[in-house]
């Protein structure tokens, strides 16, 4: 049996100063993902430092940024006025992503770090370099037909699980975290990894970095935009391919300011769609544009054995995502 230890941070710097007085700590939010791995001994923690009684609140910045506490739930985000008119995308995403009872609990910062659902990951009688680096890959050549096609390597081919993260690369969020001596900020699109030769090393936070806040910057251009999921239910079910996607149209040139597009479903991380947004700048969101900027960010693409129809699903799910933000009149692909 795993001894555990509990304790209770009243702020931040509490947090940090616990954690870093154990041999094998781990932060506790809502516990949705965390309690689960623990469940499945994946997790062995000898203490949890509950951090569910931080900052959650949801402030808006005189010049327009938004800034969401780590420990504000999932249900909060989605329902806040502020996120709801400025940030569709982010509540889409959110409502996407789970059960209202998993929604309740969840925390934003736990969120952020959930792991990943690959099956083998799970199964403690299969090869998985996430939960032992050097072990081998058995989803490789196994059921991977929910796995990654952008980024990926032979050490690991799992995806990232969130909806949420997903829409915060897309609107160019920012992650505060507070270490044992110091606090920083992270670009959300930086902030995990791709797996290389070492997938168990998810994120770039040092041991003991505990996420503090999330900052949406005042994009005034995400009022237009949404989230789009394709599952193989309609329930509580992950994303084989999903698309945040947020359009700026000039009103006088009917051209393409700006875009912003990131993918969930396909990589080891929430991934930001680069060269999608930079074919799309001063084009005419047309059918034909849509379909160019889609297959320039598959083009490095590359399927499994059970997987490959991904490429073209997401290219589809691009396509009509851009085509719901910009109110063209042609046929959709």
């Amino acid at each position: 049996m795993n001894e555990l230890r509990y304790e209770r941070a009243a702020d931040s710097a509490t947090a940090t100063t616990l954690f870093a007085g154990s041999g094998h700590a781990r932060y506790l939010g809502g516990g949705t993902n965390l309690v689960d791995l623990m469940r499945e001994t994946i997790e062995r923690p000898d203490l949890l430092v509950d951090v569910s009684g931080l900052d959650g609140h949801i402030t808006l910045r005189d010049d327009g940024t938004l800034v969401i506490g780590a420990a504000a739930t999932n249900t909060a985000v989605a329902a806040h006025r502020l996120v709801r008119e400025r940030y569709p995308v982010l509540a889409r995403a959110i409502l996407a992503g789970a059960s209202g009872q998993i929604r309740n609990m969840a925390t934003v910062g736990g969120n952020l770090l959930q792991r990943t659902r690959c099956l083998y990951f799970f199964d403690a009688a299969a090869r998985c370099n996430k939960r032992e680096r050097g072990a081998g890959c058995d989803a490789v050549d196994g059921f991977n037909r929910m796995h990654a096609i952008l980024g990926a390597s032979p050490s690991c081919v799992a995806t990232h699980p969130s909806d949420m993260c997903v829409a915060l690369a897309a609107l160019g969020a920012r992650v505060h975290v507070q270490g044992a001596s110091a606090a920083r900020s992270i670009a959300m699109v930086d902030l995990h990894r791709l797996p290389g030769d070492t997938p168990d090393v998810e994120t770039e936070l040092a041991p003991g970095e505990l996420i503090t806040a999330i900052e949406l910057p005042p994009l005034a251009f995400a009022a237009n935009s949404t989230y789009r999921k394709v599952r193989d239910r309609a329930s509580y079910a992950f994303a084989l391919i999903s698309v945040a996607a947020a359009l700026d149209i000039d009103p006088s040139s009917g051209r393409i300011r700006e875009a912003r597009i990131a993918l969930g479903g396909v990589a080891h991380k929430p991934w930001r769609a680069a060269l999608a947004e930079e074919s799309l700048r001063d084009q005419a969101p047309t059918t034909a544009n849509f379909v160019r900027a889609a297959a320039r960010e598959l083009e490095p693409a590359v399927g499994l054995s059970l997987n490959t129809f991904k490429i073209e699903l997401a290219r589809r799910v691009i396509v009509a995502t851009l085509h719901e933000l910009s109110s063209t009149t042609e046929p959709r692909a």
